[in-house]
């Protein structure tokens, strides 16, 4: 294995239903979180035609905050606390369920109608132990709020942390890394050891060598910690450096919550099977503008 790099991993396929399939990376059997990354999901690019869209029903979620970044396209997300916003390319949407929340994710009508595509990824972030019982919150962050900025030929947007002496709004209560990165013409930099006590890089498209090996996209580099790295990305390539600071102590998930304890898993099973359907609970309430449908416990 390269010197530098401690896991290579390749995405397995997922259908999440109607056809939409995405590039899963984390969680890995040998590689269940990288920093507080303990969910990572590449979709597209798909195109849809006129008239057709993806709909993710109300679901709910535990534990963790989710973030959705969009490189092309436009979803609508509405959620429990009132939220209706369309997320666009280039804005970090940041939703943290904590003790419990529930949303949608759906093709806005417009799009609807135009046919569109689409191309994005979604991450779940764990939430620290001290702070899996919060209140949920959903916090929107476009796209010229984001510290944007080149890197030694690379185009560089702060997501989450901080990276290169820039530093993102996002608010996020454990030390974060998540850097969004476009080589249009090439670039060379060093990835230094003091992003973050766990880094990985991950290929949305294009081609990095690190050491003298090529790596491909669709392929996530978990890099060795405590090592300056030195990477070249070819023309065109693009993809995010992800990570932070270890996670105090291991992330159960299931279907969609994460905690660190299985018995806030159990609890929240049973509470969603009482409010899914039934006009919500104090725990999980209904989505306003998306009370017609829901997805059930598997």
């Amino acid at each position: 294995m390269n010197g530098h790099i401690s896991r290579k991993i390749e995405p397995r396929a997922r259908d999440l239903g109607g056809g939409f399939r995405v590039r899963r990376v984390l969680p890995f059997h040998a590689q269940r979180m990288v920093g507080p990354f303990v969910f990572f999901d590449h979709f597209g690019p798909v195109d849809y035609a006129p008239g057709e869209g993806f709909d993710v029903r109300p679901h709910p979620h535990i534990g963790l905050s989710t973030v959705t970044y969009l490189f092309e396209g436009a979803i609508e997300h509405r959620d429990s606390l009132g939220t209706d916003i369309v997320i666009r390319p280039g804005a970090v949407n940041w939703m943290t369920a904590g003790h419990g929340i529930v949303h949608s994710e759906r093709t806005p009508a417009p799009e609807r109608k135009a046919g569109q595509k689409m191309h994005g990824l979604q991450t779940w972030v764990a939430l620290p132990k001290t702070h899996e019982g919060i209140p949920p919150a959903f916090d929107h962050h476009p796209a010229d709020t984001l510290p944007e900025f080149d890197h030694r030929g690379a185009r560089m947007r702060v997501l989450a942390g901080e990276a290169f002496g820039q530093a993102s709004p996002v608010s996020f209560p454990w030390p974060i890394l998540y850097v969004a990165f476009e080589a249009d013409d090439g670039a060379s930099l060093i990835l230094p050891h003091t992003l973050a006590e766990e880094r990985a890089i991950y290929l949305v498209s294009g081609k990095a060598e690190i050491e003298g090996e090529i790596f491909d996209e669709g392929q996530m580099l978990v890099l060795t910690s405590g090592a300056d790295v030195a990477v070249r990305f070819e023309p065109g390539t693009k993809g995010v450096i992800c990570g932070g600071a270890a996670m105090d102590g291991p992330r159960k998930i299931e279907w969609n919550f994460v905690a660190s304890d299985q018995s806030l898993i159990d609890q929240a099973k049973k509470d969603w099977e009482h409010s899914a359907g039934s006009g919500g609970s104090d725990r999980f309430p209904t989505v306003p503008g998306d009370t017609k449908e829901w997805i059930p416990l598997p």
